[in-house]
C-alpha cells in the first residue's frame, strides 16, 4: 500500500534529518573515475570498490589508459569485486566507445549512457544525479527494498519502483532521496534482520505494520 502525500512529506522530512549531507560512498576524483567506480559497484558493496580503486586509478587515469588493456590485465586490479571478468571486458569496451564516439568525454544523457557496454539504467541515473546534478533516482538493491517496504513504492521490479518514486517524491528531492534511502537501507532497513525498533520512520512503514511491529 502506497502512502498519501502527507505521509510521504513526513517520511522525507525524517529521512533528511536522519541522513543530512548524504552522498555517494564511492571515492573518485573526477567524472570518469566515478563512472568506472559505479560500473564496478554492481552486485558489490561500495566499500569493496573503494578497496580496489585507489591502486587502479593511480595506475590508469584516462579512457586511453583503459582502452589499451586486455581484459586479463585489468582483471588483476579488480579481482576484489564480484563479476570482475565481465566488468573488465565492459570497462575496456566502454572506454573504447568513449574515445570513438565522445572524444573521451562522458555523455550527459541517459539515452547515450545506457549505450555504453555494462552501463544500465541504474548506473546511468547515478551518473546523471551525482556527476551532472540532474534530477534522477537510481534504484539499487537498497532503494528497491526500502522504498517498497515503507510504501513509497509498490512494485516487484526496479523500473516500476523508479516510476513510483518519481511520482511520489517531489522532483527537486529525487537526487537527495536516492541517498537517504541507500543510507537507511545500509544502517537500519537491512535485507536481513532490519532494525525496525530503532527506525525513525517505523510508524509510517507498511513493513513494520504488517509484521506486528517487530
Amino acid at each position: 500500500m502506497q502512502k498519501n502525500k502527507k505521509e510521504i512529506k513526513k517520511i522525507l522530512e525524517i529521512l533528511e534529518k536522519t541522513y543530512p549531507n548524504s552522498t555517494t560512498a564511492l571515492k573518485y576524483k573526477n567524472t570518469f573515475e566515478l563512472l568506472i567506480a559505479v560500473m564496478l559497484s554492481a552486485q558489490t558493496t561500495d566499500n569493496q570498490v573503494n578497496k580496489v580503486t585507489p591502486t587502479l586509478f593511480s595506475k590508469f587515469k584516462t579512457p586511453e589508459d583503459f582502452a589499451k588493456l586486455k581484459p586479463e590485465e585489468l582483471e588483476k586490479y579488480i579481482k576484489g569485486v564480484g563479476l570482475y571478468k565481465t566488468k573488465s571486458k565492459n570497462i575496456i569496451n566502454t572506454c573504447k566507445m568513449l574515445l570513438e564516439k565522445y572524444n573521451g568525454k562522458i555523455p550527459e544523457t541517459r539515452e547515450e549512457l545506457i549505450k555504453l557496454p555494462g552501463v544500465g539504467r541504474k548506473t546511468a541515473n547515478v551518473m546523471l544525479s551525482v556527476a551532472f546534478g540532474k534530477d534522477a533516482i537510481a534504484v539499487d538493491t537498497h532503494v528497491f527494498r526500502v522504498a517498497n517496504r515503507i510504501g513509497l513504492a509498490n512494485s516487484k521490479n526496479v523500473k516500476k519502483t523508479e516510476e513510483d518514486l518519481m511520482k511520489n517524491i517531489p522532483q527537486e528531492l529525487w537526487r537527495k532521496a536516492h541517498h537517504w534511502l541507500i543510507y537507511h537501507g545500509r544502517n537500519i532497513c537491512k535485507a536481513r534482520n532490519p532494525e525496525c525498533k530503532k527506525c525513525p520512520i517505523k510508524e509510517y512503514c507498511e513493513y513494520y505494520k504488517k509484521n506486528g511491529g517487530v
